[in-house]
């Protein structure tokens, strides 16, 4: 039995908690290519700060710059009073955030932003410039380095901060542009007239969340023009379209609260109860939330996240004397947009049609649901197709920590959802397996979900029949050999999903898993590679001597490599929802029947492929003329 004493009470500062905890600061760490990666956390603390001044009233334009991996930020706010620069950035619970008189509304209220990013980099530098002076300090994982004294400098008012996030922490990281502009984008849409620039490129709206869902629905077929109410502190903006689900966008402080949250809650309430008080009719709330699209921007002050990534609003309160969240954007949406039905008959009949359309739909769709589900319930699907974590073995006790880390594979095959089974955390990690290739879902409609009782039990295994707010999984995960019946098999469930779910996808929880497509090892070594380039480098570092594997299918993989796969060096590729992108266009393209663009697509890449193959097959037969090992 192991003895508990004085000596196993330690106390950590400051940066060692952060270096030793970061996920307690930034959530998840990832290497950057999904958009809430801990490295756009990173940055997302330094930008908070700079779109603080703004919002006070102090600059009207940030700089970042992107080098490699490494973040500049400039804004031209009041700056960091220069006697308190190396204080802001390294002392715990110190900040201008705790005097309201200096931030009101703000979003960075507890003192640890900067510090996290401070500690979390491999080089930090600070410089605060005001009244033609400026302060600079530099430091190396939360360490200080230089402290340099003031100086004279002509420039205007600002701070700027310069971080490299540690390559130790975040391993095999990169920052992706396309990521950093929609995180700027974000801001723009929120501080209308605040201009970004991002290294050659300007990011400005002139016209806040309707510039942003004017955006996001730059693809869909709107049934009515976008309807955009502003008030004091609350922007609302709203339409419906014709695709599945519900697409929201909301907002606290200029913060992206991807998780919602009171505010989103409000307003969801608020807009079933004045749409029915507006046509005095009983509306089900499902049948006015159909197909709609909105965003809703709130500032209140003093706001409470419910975790340190602020993803989240747990606050009820606008003020310490204010209305209720719920009744203040109740207020807000019964006169504002209660006036403007009135004032728009043509918009308002529009809307009425659209509940209505939903209303049947559902209705009809009533008897499906109802056979699908006692279908569902005779299969047991937990014993047949779902082998859960423990998080979800008992829902009630479960708590938004654990669903953020909860994983579900989706796979094919007894073989494959075998290996991952054996190898997967069960704590967190769920499997589902398929049995044979889904169905071609493109074109059809919703009927098919409850119809069809592979697509059936993954809905129910997911939870997603009613409202995306109730998915038991964090990331949902295509786990499918990396061959031509994988690769159909992963456009297939992708149809699925971006067919029937798109929010789901929009939120960012649907994933792909990369796996490896060779081992390369001799008696001491061994190296997993994911690409042609890769395994010709891991045979260069063996100097040629190697046993190289080329891995057909998942359930060629030994559970124990597999791991090493699914665990902290986990692979995976987000499915991103580029709103630029005709959705309905590359589905039937893809997914269609054969028409003559594709015909010609994949005769142009079919020779490309045998191409390949034959000058593969070419270096095969010169390393066995060499007596060279070739692929097993």
């Amino acid at each position: 039995m192991t003895k508990y004493t004085e000596e196993h009470i330690q106390s950590l500062d400051w940066k060692e908690h952060i270096r030793l905890r970061p996920g307690m600061y930034i959530g998840k760490l990832g290497d950057g290519s999904s958009a809430d990666d801990g490295i756009y956390v990173l940055l997302k603390e330094v930008l908070d700060n700079s779109i603080d001044e703004h919002v006070m009233g102090y600059g009207s334009e940030i700089e970042v710059k992107l080098e490699e991996n490494t973040i500049t930020v400039r804004d031209y706010g009041r700056g960091i009073p220069l006697g308190k620069v190396v204080d802001c950035v390294s002392k715990i619970n110190t900040g201008g955030k705790y005097d309201s008189r200096a931030f009101k509304k703000s979003v960075g209220l507890n003192g640890v932003g900067t510090k996290a990013v401070n500690a979390l980099s491999e080089h930090f530098g600070v410089s605060a410039f005001r009244e033609d002076k400026i302060k600079t300090a530099h430091f190396q994982f939360g360490n200080l380095t230089q402290d340099a004294p003031v100086k004279k400098m002509v420039a205007k008012n600002g701070t700027e901060i310069i971080f490299t996030p540690d390559s130790t922490i975040f391993k095999d990281y990169r920052f992706k542009p396309e990521i950093i502009e929609a995180q700027l984008w974000n801001y723009a849409y929120l501080n209308a007239g605040l201009k970004l620039r991002f290294n050659d490129k300007v990011i400005v709206s002139r016209n806040g969340l309707l510039d942003l869902l004017d955006k996001k629905t730059a693809q869909e077929n709107l049934r009515y023009p976008i309807i955009h109410l502003q008030g004091e502190d609350i922007e609302i903006a709203l339409t419906h379209g014709n695709s599945y689900g519900e697409q929201y966008y909301s907002f606290v402080n200029g913060q992206f609260t991807t998780q919602g949250g009171t505010h989103l809650s409000a307003f969801k309430e608020s807009l079933v109860k004045v749409v029915r008080d507006h046509f005095n009719k009983n509306f089900d709330p499902k049948d006015v939330r159909s197909s709609i699209f909105a965003a809703i921007s709130v500032r209140i002050e003093e706001p409470v996240f419910e975790s340190q990534t602020k993803t989240k609003l747990g606050s009820n309160d606008v003020g310490k004397e204010g209305p209720t969240i719920r009744t203040f954007v109740n207020d807000f949406l019964s006169r504002e947009l209660d006036n403007f039905l009135h004032r728009n008959s043509e918009v308002a009949e529009i809307l009425l049609r659209r509940i209505q359309q939903s209303e049947k739909e559902r209705k009809e769709m009533a008897g499906i649901r109802k056979l699908a589900n006692k279908r569902a319930k005779k299969a047991n699907i937990h014993n047949k197709k779902l082998r859960d974590c423990r998080v979800h073995f008992n829902d009630n006790k479960k708590n938004e920590e654990d669903r953020l880390k909860s994983t579900i594979f989706i796979t094919e095959g007894d073989s494959a959802s075998g290996s991952l089974t054996k190898a997967r955390n069960v704590q967190h990690q769920a499997v589902f397996s398929l049995r044979g290739k889904p169905l071609n879902c493109h074109g059809l409609t919703k009927k098919v979900v409850y119809q069809n009782e592979e697509f059936n039990l993954l809905q129910h295994a997911l939870n997603i029949e009613d409202a995306l707010e109730d998915l038991r999984y964090n990331r949902i995960v295509i786990a499918t050999d990396a061959d031509v019946d994988g690769m159909h098999i992963r456009l297939l469930l992708l149809t699925f999903f971006l067919q029937f779910f798109p929010e789901l996808v929009r939120a960012g929880h649907l994933y792909i898993l990369e796996t490896p497509l060779f081992r390369v090892r001799d008696k001491k070594q061994t190296f997993y590679c994911y690409s042609e380039n890769e395994k010709l480098k891991a045979v260069e570092k063996l100097k040629g001597k190697a046993e190289i594997t080329r891995f057909k299918g998942l359930g060629e993989i030994s559970p124990n490599e597999f791991e090493d796969f699914i665990s902290d060096n986990i692979k995976l590729e987000q499915v991103v929802f580029n709103e630029e992108t005709d959705l309905d266009s590359i589905l039937a393209y893809y997914m269609g029947k054969n028409t003559p663009e594709r015909q010609e697509f994949i005769i142009e890449n079919l020779k490309a492929e045998i191409d390949r193959i034959m000058a593969e097959e070419e270096e095969k037969l010169a390393a066995i003329s060499n007596g060279e090992p070739v692929l097993a």
